[in-house]
Formats: C-alpha cells, sequence, structure tokens
C-alpha cells in the first residue's frame, strides 16, 4: 500500500514522502495513529506541497546554522574551574558548562548534547570542541580554561 507520512517516522521517511509500507502497518500503526494517509491522486500533489515547504525549512535552517558557526569559530569562549598548583582541575569541563559559557559569553544558545569533547578537558588552557549545529554544518570553538 502506498502511503503519505504527514510527519517523519524512523526508519521510513520524513513528512511528505511516499512510501509503499504493508497493508498491516499501514492499517493498524500508521493511519490510526495520523502518521500517514493513503496516496490517492489529490494527496500526491499535497506530499509534493509538503516536500516543498520540507525543504524551504530545511535549507533556512541551514543558512542559520552556517551564520551561527562563522559566529562560534570567531572568538574563543573562556570557562573557570577549580585546579590545583600544577594546572590539573578537580574534576573536568563538561558539556554542559561549555554551553553556558557559550551562551553567557556570545548570546548564541547551544544544546549540551550537540557539543562534542573529543577528549575530557582536565587541564588548564586553550582546548578545541566541535559543535553540531546542523546534520552537515559544525563549528571548532576554542575554550580557554583557567584556574579559579
Amino acid at each position: 500500500m502506498n502511503v503519505i507520512l504527514r510527519s517523519d517516522v524512523k526508519g521510513l521517511g520524513k513528512r511528505g514522502d511516499v512510501v509503499s509500507v504493508s497493508d498491516g502497518h499501514a492499517r493498524n500503526f500508521l493511519l490510526p495513529h495520523g502518521l500517514a494517509i493513503g496516496a490517492g491522486e489529490g494527496a500526491v500533489a499535497q506530499a509534493a506541497a509538503m516536500r516543498k515547504a520540507r525543504d524551504n525549512k530545511e535549507r533556512a535552517s541551514r543558512e542559520a546554522a552556517l551564520a551561527v558557526a562563522s559566529r562560534l569559530g570567531s572568538a574563543p569562549v573562556s570557562v573557570s574551574a577549580k585546579a590545583g598548583n600544577e594546572g590539573r582541575l578537580f574534576g573536568s569541563v563538561t558539556s554542559t558548562e561549555v554551553a553556558k559559557a557559550i551562551a553567557a559569553q556570545t548570546g548564541i544558545e547551544v544544546d549540551k548534547r550537540d557539543i562534542e569533547i573529543e577528549t575530557p578537558i582536565r587541564t588548564v588552557g586553550r582546548h578545541s570542541v566541535l559543535v553540531r549545529l546542523f546534520h552537515d554544518v559544525t563549528s571548532t570553538v576554542s575554550v580557554d580554561v583557567a584556574a579559579s
């Protein structure tokens, strides 16, 4: 049975896609939960409009992410943490602390799950952190860790 997805379904497709699924899956799951509609002639035109809207929204989100990436990479972010005499931190700097520092110093809200710290930050100094802003847009942020 051919159906048009009304929302993104993991493992099946995105909103507006025309997909072929088994009759039972369509009747018992997709249609009752409002995740899909039958693919009639008029509905196929509606699906094309949904795909166009999705593509426009995705393009705008990508352009916004590129603008944010250029702003993030321009200036380092400072984080202070308790450290010993040798410059080793008591604990480590986490992605939550980096996200709070980015928001406070640049005004850009970044989700802590989008920050990728390759190795734990446990020393004073400058470290590089990767921030994923969109599925194919990333930015490298310099984090200056200072002893407090």
